[in-house]
């Protein structure tokens, strides 16, 4: 069974703290980017999701969660989605991809706001 709840580390050094987890999937917690961001000033950041399974009957379940940055330059969001294993020696390892988006003021700048 992988619980997603506690506390994860990538390894870029970006960390992840899981710490209400509901029964209906529903999670919440903090997100705070790793060493690879160069800033050393920026504090965990709140963050919202959910996964595939609050009940816990899926063992590896699917969880997406959403990061709101509050910076002064520009609004943006990073999506999180991703997949809860349990390794062969019993780990739990999260799969995770990500989407960047960052306000543009106008259509013609669309290409460049999503990473």
């Amino acid at each position: 069974q992988c619980l997603l709840s506690g506390s994860w580390q990538s390894d870029t050094g970006c960390r992840m703290v899981v710490s209400t987890l509901g029964e209906d999937g529903r999670f919440s917690g903090s997100y705070l980017p790793g060493p690879a961001t160069g800033d050393s000033e920026i504090l965990p950041v709140p963050l919202q999701g959910s996964q595939q399974d609050g009940a816990g009957l899926v063992p590896q379940p699917i969880f997406s969660f959403t990061v709101h940055w509050q910076l002064q330059e520009a609004a943006q969001t990073t999506v999180f989605l991703g997949q809860c294993y349990v390794g062969t020696n019993g780990e739990e390892i999260l799969h995770v991809l990500w989407l960047w988006r960052e306000a543009t003021d106008s259509p013609t700048e669309d290409w460049k706001a999503t990473r």
